[in-house]
């Protein structure tokens, strides 16, 4: 089963729907640990479906096999290290946002329109024009002039 569709948090059906029909003597085969999962507690979860399954894990870029004592072990271990590398990356990202915000850069994409064309777009809005035509002449879409009309231009430049 090719399984490319992982999200942090969430599994496909397709994936499901694999761990339900693996049987006796079956092998799930992954290309690499993080593949199958992002955290110890559900990976430990997988490997206990499979092992009540009476199937086996392998990795083909890792030295686990499941149908060992030792692979067992090795794959515990390889998700841990995998998770604490994970909480590493999520602390230094957030350490990062911080230390910007605190130099006073604006976080997030850049606006899509300035400050100016926004005063210009309310004043164009008064005099008659539709939000399609502003939008064109900015090059933005018409639900961003709507956006800008529904909040107002406040303080938030």
């Amino acid at each position: 089963m090719n399984h490319n569709c992982y999200r942090q948090g969430t599994q496909s059906r397709l994936w499901v729907y694999g761990l339900d029909t693996v049987g006796q003597g079956d092998i799930v085969i992954v290309w690499k640990l993080d593949r199958l999962s992002r955290s110890l507690m559900d990976l430990l979860r997988i490997m206990d479906r499979l092992d009540k399954a009476g199937a086996g894990f392998r990795s083909l870029t890792e030295a686990i096999d499941t149908t060992t004592p030792a692979g067992r072990m090795m794959m515990q271990m390889l998700g841990s290290v995998a998770e604490f590398e994970r909480a590493m990356i999520r602390e230094r990202t957030r350490a990062g946002l911080a230390h910007a915000k605190a130099q006073g850069r604006r976080l997030g994409r850049r606006r899509s329109i300035n400050r100016d064309q926004r005063r210009k777009a309310i004043r164009w809005i008064a005099e008659g024009q539709t939000q399609a035509e502003i939008a064109r002449t900015f090059g933005v879409h018409r639900s961003t002039i709507s956006r800008l009309l529904a909040s107002g231009l406040d303080n938030k430049d």
